[in-house]
């Protein structure tokens, strides 16, 4: 045998442990890189309560709600948020 068919096979093992090295990492960042971060959400809204005071029928009005997440995890709405409009309050 040459020198040459002795490296061969010696460059093939290489390469299929440095493969199975990246499916290893891959599958290792799959599973735990992309969880909900581990930690607990917490929703903050920066008004509680918007007051206009009076408003004529047919007048509109705008606001900003600024919502935030202040916990260390992922914070996820499993339905679409909603705003409740009350009279009088």
């Amino acid at each position: 045998m040459s020198k040459e068919q002795q490296k061969m096979p010696t460059v093939l093992v290489a390469m299929l442990i440095g493969a199975a090295l990246l499916i290893i990492a891959a599958a290792v960042f799959f599973v735990f890189g992309s969880g909900n971060g581990g930690g607990t959400p917490k929703l903050v809204v920066d008004q509680d309560k918007i007051d206009y005071g009076y408003v004529k029928f047919g007048e509109s009005k705008t606001f900003i709600i600024k919502v935030t997440n202040a916990g260390d995890g992922v914070l996820r709405f499993q339905e679409n948020p909603v705003i409740e409009v009350l009279d009088g309050c």
